[in-house]
């Protein structure tokens, strides 16, 4: 935070504090005239019958609301919440952060170190090593790919036998590791408008069984040769290397709809999954690779 800012943090913190003072100051001083002969009451009526009576706060009441600002007081001149000053017990939240952090490593580091010794396969198959995946998983996947890690829509399966960067124990290690980077650019004017990437959306909808227009399909084919085969190869198998996606099985990163596959092939897609091997570590990494593999494993 910048100096300005840490200046305009303490101008609004004692201004609001003082401000409350003022207030419960100048409101405790006023008296309320009560006419004896009257019912006293604001004259609010709610429901027909419900009055409000115009009587001052409890003593006790007022007494909490000073109560707050001496103990915000108490707080601001103990800890960093004024900007400028950090707090006498020099307190922050990025040492707290750290030293929670060493602590946990010190205690599940060799925990860790322990069941990286194993092959991801084996691994897969340790209960306790999967309790600790699982975790891992919620904390760090599961926001993308689903608790259960069965996607959406642009974030694929990890529960089936179909991988776009490819699902041995190695592969999927690297893609956690280091991340990947997928791009389709935008066909369109290579196919030559509109209708041509609606004629290659039908093509498309043919290599995986889906209902589709022949014609239109029939017409495209020539450019899928030309165009589309170099990543997703001669018979729409795909290309793990590229990270190009198998077009023939049932297997979608995106919805197989018209409207979908119209707006990929003429716009084309780009996804980006963030690597993990500096934020969690070679040894968490692993076992992470582990449990992925094993929900897909038993498909």
């Amino acid at each position: 935070m910048s100096l300005g800012w840490q200046v305009y943090v303490l101008i609004i913190t004692v201004a609001t504090l003082v401000a409350h003072i003022l207030l419960l100051t100048w409101t405790s001083r006023i008296k309320i005239e009560q006419d004896q002969s009257a019912e006293n009451t604001t004259g609010h009526v709610w429901d027909g019958d419900l009055t409000e009576y115009n009587n001052p706060l409890p003593r006790w009441w007022l007494l909490l609301f000073h109560g707050t600002i001496v103990f915000g007081v108490i707080y601001l001149v103990l800890y960093p919440g004024s900007g400028v000053y950090g707090g006498i017990l020099g307190w922050s939240q990025e040492d707290q952060y750290a030293e929670q952090v060493t602590e946990a490593e010190a205690r599940y580091g060799p925990i860790f170190e322990e069941y990286a010794r194993q092959d991801i396969p084996t691994l897969a198959q340790n209960a306790e090593a999967m309790e600790a995946g699982f975790n891992l998983f919620g904390n760090n996947c599961a926001q993308c790919h689903g608790s259960d890690g069965r996607g959406a829509t642009g974030f694929p399966n990890l529960t089936d036998d179909d991988w776009q960067w490819g699902g041995a124990p190695q592969q999927i290690l690297t893609s956690i590791s280091n991340g990947r980077v997928a791009a389709m650019p935008g066909w369109q004017a290579a196919l030559g408008g509109p209708q041509q990437v609606e004629n290659m959306a039908h093509y498309v909808l043919s290599l995986s069984g889906l209902d589709h227009d022949a014609a239109k399909a029939a017409e495209a084919q020539p450019k899928y040769g030309m165009f589309c085969a170099a990543c997703h190869g001669p018979q729409a198998k795909g290309n793990v290397a590229l990270g190009a996606p198998n077009l023939t099985d049932e297997a979608w990163v995106y919805e197989p709809t018209m409207d979908s596959l119209t707006t990929t092939i003429a716009e084309g897609r780009n996804g980006q999954m963030p690597a993990f091997e500096q934020t969690l570590g070679e040894d968490r990494v692993k076992v992470l690779a582990a449990y992925v593999y094993s929900m897909s494993s038993d498909q």
